[in-house]
């Protein structure tokens, strides 16, 4: 059991779906301020939750499944190149995160489902394809990452729920593209073993390392915006200058120390910290 929690990076799974439950906290708020008050919807952030933990793992047992000889060099201690999960069952078990996440999302409504949908068949040709491409890897991962608060607001569709989060959705696009760059850098002698063609190999780890910082900083810049348009309170701005601040060190830590593990674990950290100011400002 344990293995296959590493398999899918439970950690990373509980963040996803702790974000999409904020999605769905967000919208309600927002809806309820301006079109009066409706019915908490407790059920839909349980479901909305297990949803993106469960399809957040399958994404994250496909891609191993997929990188396992660059996993051999970059990460060999990973459950299946170092043996304690066979490649099939990693295969087998990946399908069945997958079928059960989308057909729960489902139940809660089409929206959901369709993007849950939408989602899964993205996160299998990333791992399959468009991992080994120039930037559109990076951009898909940014584009799943920050879709958790478009499935939270989805619950809503009808209310306009989509729309209520879709800056939020934005600023964690943005986010996320900047460090999976930089954990490109991180991981470019594995990925030119395997013939891949990143955006650090492309155009060399220091070019990559300035375009990452340049979209993080587009991030950083743009977190004001929630509480600007009004969606989040001041409570919000106080917390995301911490998750500022730690995307500074991040940059620092690529473009001046030339450390891509450090300012991929500073980028992680300044996300967490950026998600809790989502959820206090709400």
């Amino acid at each position: 059991m344990r293995a296959y929690l590493q398999l899918i990076r439970y950690g990373n799974c509980f963040m996803a779906a702790f974000s999409a439950g904020i999605g769905v906290l967000i919208a309600y708020n927002i809806i309820s301020s301006n079109a009066g008050p409706i019915p908490f919807p407790l059920p839909e952030v349980m479901y909305v939750s297990l949803v993106v933990f469960l399809i957040t793992g399958s994404g994250n047992a496909i891609n191993d499944y997929y990188d396992v000889e660059i996993d051999r060099i970059n990460k060999p201690e990973r459950p299946i190149p170092s043996g304690r999960i066979s490649k099939s069952k990693a295969l087998y078990f990946s399908v069945s995160l997958f079928a059960a996440g989308t057909i729960i999302a489902f139940f809660i409504n089409v929206a959901c489902g369709v993007i849950a949908l939408f989602n899964s068949f993205l996160l299998i040709y990333y791992a399959a394809t468009l991992k080994r491409t120039v930037l559109i890897g990076n951009l898909s991962i940014g584009y799943l990452t920050g879709s958790t608060f478009l499935f939270g607001g989805a619950v809503f569709y009808t209310n306009g729920g989509i729309e209520a989060v879709f800056v939020l959705f934005l600023l964690a696009t943005f986010a996320t593209i900047a460090r999976e760059i930089v954990k490109d850098i991180e991981d470019i002698q594995g990925d030119k073993q395997d013939g891949a063609s990143t955006l650090a190999i492309s155009i060399g780890a220091e070019k990559a390392s300035y375009f990452a910082s340049g979209v993080g900083l587009v991030a950083v810049l743009a977190s004001p915006l929630p509480y600007l348009q009004s969606l989040l309170n001041v409570r919000y701005l106080a917390v995301v200058f911490v998750a500022d601040m730690l995307f500074f060190l991040a940059v620092a830590a690529i473009i001046k120390e030339k450390k891509p593990a450090k300012s991929s674990k500073l980028f992680k950290a300044a996300m967490f910290i950026a998600l809790v100011a989502f959820l206090v400002g709400t």
